[in-house]
């Protein structure tokens, strides 16, 4: 690249569970040249097949605790035991390499990113056709009981009064749709200067 290299932006999903949010994102990653998944860091034990830095990046208990009391994180998150967040110096290092990335966040760490980086991040948020129909996609893949059901539904309705904050809401009544909607929508906002 001659000159100045340009600095990758940032592109965040957020959508309640059952809204089709991670396989839209799969399709983009694919779609979309110069454009990575966000790795996460988390204290949890790595497993079999998982790599540094690739599917994680794996940190000690009181390294991330370190990291958070110093301001290390965008957003971070602690749940089932173990820490899990968006580390902010390798964050600032993709996009300086000029990489655009992609990242997958509840509403909360989307607000947080949006703070550190207002002017360099899209937040789009994919929503349920409606109620009823994330109910039945969320029953259809059979992992939860009923109280894990109704958790996620509530977790909804709560996620579902943050989609005015986002600058872009994408409803996924079809998939097909909503991924050719979300990929102009992220081509538009990569090509601006």
């Amino acid at each position: 690249m001659t000159g100045e290299q340009k600095r990758g932006k940032l592109v965040v999903f957020s959508a309640p569970s059952g809204t089709g949010k991670s396989t839209i994102a799969n399709i983009v990653l694919q779609r979309i040249p110069n454009i990575r998944f966000s790795v996460s860091a988390t204290t949890r034990q790595k497993r079999a097949g998982e790599e540094e830095g690739v599917s994680y990046y794996f940190l000690a208990k009181e390294d991330f605790e370190a990291k958070i009391h110093n301001g290390g994180f965008i957003e971070y998150e602690f749940f089932f035991g173990n820490y899990y967040g968006t580390l902010l110096d390798k964050t600032c290092e993709v996009i300086d390499s000029g990489t655009h990335i992609l990242f997958d966040l509840d509403v909360k760490g989307a607000m947080n990113l949006k703070k550190l980086f207002p002017d360099t991040s899209l937040l789009l948020f994919i929503k349920p056709p409606s109620m009823e129909v994330l109910q039945q996609r969320l029953k259809e893949r059979n992992s939860e009981d009923e109280d894990g059901l109704k958790g996620r539904l509530e977790r909804a309705r709560l996620e579902l009064e943050y989609a005015d904050q986002f600058d872009e809401v994408v409803v996924n009544d079809n998939l097909d749709n909503a991924v050719d909607t979300v990929t102009a929508i992220i081509n538009k906002f990569l090509l601006k200067t």
